[in-house]
């Protein structure tokens, strides 16, 4: 088989198993080579392929779903510049034609010959495979789908101009590689320098889901349409009362602008430093990054901050169009201030300046948005909302009387305490079905 000979698709980062099964397709009726040899090359495979299922979640052609795996997860310049925009332009496109031909006469490859002659009835098992209901560890069902529906489609294509057809409208719906696939990110510090890393299982919050704040979910939600759609936006600071849904909202909006290429990395506080080598690794990308930060603040002696003001504003690179920073925080104001910051007689000489440094940081944020905690009655239509979202079968009453008495230990009139509180009857009232 070709596998040397293709251009753009190379460096695959499960690529051994696909060199070891093209090797048998070329080898296995060799008599050069040991029989028993090969058949255990054949059963080695097998086994791959099989774990690949349980780990990926693949089901039906394990052989196509892992070529198709190999073709979505591949970041070259062809992929990379179909993502979100469709088919491109130029010569690049005789060469990602080159690649696929290859890859079809793989994916069309009739595994009957090498089962019989090698004596490995077991592969059979691989070309209709059931999964187990257990979920997969690398992807979610929801891009395990897409994959296993993108290997499905390949089968119905006949030439290997249709098959580049296919593979670009995923390109273009869904986009390529990690940043394809997934909807959020976070940062992860190894040998090989700093990695951007897939969270594989995130809260599915919609903006709906949110009761109330509907002044600060509009000027959020108008913010990030801005953005998604190439227009000028600014970064965010969403900030106010514990438990309000600030991280919700952000999390909210991760979800409903996925499907129009909006991505979210998390970033801690201890890795600012890091800020940099990340948007190196996400400019060129077509897609629309948010470097979301929770539960940002400072104390007077830590110094972070300094490196997030000059990513944000004020250093010599300009910051990427497809970046955007948003963050939360309990503080209005970011950084610690005393009353000693603005006495007349102190150390310092410059009291104004002082001040303006510490204020200068959430100056960068041209949006802020304010949370605040809700009022009894607000609290109380929170609690309604969501019971009848859960379908609890409990009179108002007694809901409003329960819910008052909760708030009361446990952090008080919120948005979470709320979710806590329905949260608590719906298990209590479980287990009393049982």
């Amino acid at each position: 088989m070709r596998e040397q000979e293709l251009i753009l698709y190379r460096k695959f980062e499960e690529g051994e198993l696909l060199y070891d099964m093209t090797w048998l397709m070329e080898h296995y009726d060799d008599e050069y080579y040991n029989e028993e040899d090969l058949a255990a090359l054949f059963y080695e495979c097998l086994h791959r392929l099989i774990e690949l299922a349980g780990e990926y979640g693949f089901h039906g052609n394990l052989w196509h779903c892992y070529l198709a795996n190999l073709l979505v997860n591949n970041e070259n310049s062809y992929s990379c510049g179909c993502e979100i925009r469709g088919e491109i332009q130029g010569t690049i496109n005789e060469a990602a034609l080159h690649d696929i031909v290859i890859f079809k006469e793989f994916y069309d490859y009739d595994f009957t010959s090498m089962m019989e002659k090698l004596h490995v009835p077991e592969f059979a098992m691989i070309l209709a495979y059931e999964s187990s209901s257990q979920e997969s560890k690398v992807y979610n069902t929801r891009i395990c789908a897409r994959i296993c529906e993108l290997a499905e489609a390949f089968c119905e294509n006949r030439t290997p101009e249709e098959m580049k057809a296919t593979l670009t409208s995923f390109y273009k719906e869904y986009g390529v590689g990690k940043f394809g696939l997934h909807k959020s990110f976070r940062i992860v510090h190894n040998e090989e320098g700093v990695r951007i890393e897939p969270i594989l299982n995130i809260a599915h919050v919609k903006l709906d889901d949110l009761v109330g704040y509907e002044i600060a979910k509009k000027k959020l939600i108008d913010n990030t349409e801005s953005f998604v759609s190439g227009k000028k936006a600014n970064n965010c600071l969403l900030f106010g009362d514990a438990g309000t849904g600030k991280s919700s909202s952000i999390k909210a909006i991760a979800n409903e602008y996925y499907d129009r290429g909006l991505r979210i990395i998390e970033v801690y506080k201890h890795q600012f430093q890091a800020l940099n080598e990340v948007i190196a690794q996400i400019k060129k990308r077509n897609y629309k990054f948010i470097i979301y930060m929770d539960d940002l603040s400072f104390e007077e002696f830590e110094t972070e901050y300094k490196y997030l003001k000059a990513v944000i504003e004020g250093g010599l690179e300009k910051k990427p169009e497809n970046v955007l920073i948003y963050a939360t925080s309990n503080r209005r104001h970011l950084i610690r201030e005393n009353y000693r910051d603005k006495e007349e007689i102190r150390q310092d000489m410059h009291t104004s300046d002082t001040v303006q440094e510490k204020l200068s940081l959430v100056y960068r944020f041209g949006v802020t948005i304010y949370f605040g905690a809700p009022d009894k009655k607000q609290f109380q239509n929170i609690v309604k909302t969501l019971a009848e979202r859960s379908e609890l079968d409990i009179s108002e009453e007694e809901l409003l009387s329960e819910a008052n008495k909760w708030e009361l230990s446990h952090g008080g009139l919120s948005g979470r305490s709320a979710q806590q509180f329905i949260d608590y009857l719906l298990g209590t009232r479980q287990i009393d079905k049982e």
